[in-house]
């Protein structure tokens, strides 16, 4: 598929001249496809838009940095970038592909909700990424499954929350416990982009929910997704042709329109 592979040698700043966002990937359910969403658009990001980008796992099981096969290295605690305020370049790493470093997490962030209310800092995270934002176009937060101080956290630092769904007849209800949670915990609060995920169309049930949805963007079933996890690659590296590859392809496109149209 012509443009999702290529990438010019790393530089500082943003090649394309883009302004900085930042994107969570959130669900108040687990299993739904978040780290495969999070760890496919930050290589889109960088290899379609070109964008210096940093892909930062906020969830302990620390699958973003699994599907790019690294692990947190040193001893410094990840949760040490919210308590302590140290400079999170200190832990960032970079992956095997341009413009793409990555921010792991490790079994501290599981006490994140709790040092968060100790210190008492409702907008630690936004702070962050606004200062992320000088050396990375695109900072994409792969989310846990919570509804706590950090999920507030990440809905005041978000300027788009993209919510990955799989095809249930709870898929609606799912997204509007979401969206409570996002308008509960910010005044004004960023687009929210569902996106069905998983989708079988094979499937009677997946087939109603498409048809109930007609304007949600959505990502195929597909084994080239399951090989991320087995080759530590992204779909766009493994099968560029694939239809995977595409749906991510065009979520990015439609992720980007986003952003451009909260700017205008």
């Amino acid at each position: 598929m012509a443009g999702l592979t290529g990438g010019s040698p790393e530089t500082k700043g943003d090649p394309s001249g883009a302004s900085g966002a930042t994107i969570a990937i959130y669900s108040v359910k687990g299993g739904v496809g978040k780290t495969t969403f999070a760890s496919n658009l930050a290589w889109c990001s960088a290899q379609i838009s070109g964008h210096r980008t940093l892909l930062w796992d906020l969830d302990a099981a620390g699958g973003s940095g699994f599907l790019y096969g690294l692990e947190p290295k040193g001893t410094k605690p990840a949760h040490d970038v919210f308590a302590k305020e140290r400079a999170p370049e200190k832990l960032i790493q970079k992956t095997g592909y341009s413009r793409i470093h990555l921010l792991p997490a490790d079994e501290s962030i599981r006490a994140i909700d709790a040092r968060l209310t100790e210190i008492g800092k409702r907008r630690r995270l936004a702070k962050l990424t606004r200062a992320l934002g000088a050396d990375y176009a695109r900072v994409i937060l792969d989310c846990p499954p919570v509804i706590n101080e950090l999920s507030a956290q990440i809905v005041r630092a978000a300027d788009l929350v993209i919510v990955p769904l799989p095809p249930s007849p709870l898929s609606t209800r799912a997204f509007d416990l979401v969206v409570r949670e996002i308008a509960g915990n910010t005044r004004r609060h960023p687009p929210i982009l569902p996106v069905l995920s998983m989708l079988d169309m094979r499937r009677t049930l997946h087939r109603e929910v498409r048809d109930q949805h007609p304007g949600w963007p959505a990502v195929p079933y597909a084994s080239a997704l399951e090989q991320c996890a087995v080759q530590h690659r992204p779909v766009g590296e493994i099968a560029p042709g694939s239809p995977a590859a595409r749906a991510f392809a065009n979520l990015w496109g439609a992720i980007e329109r986003k952003l451009a149209e909260r700017r205008a």
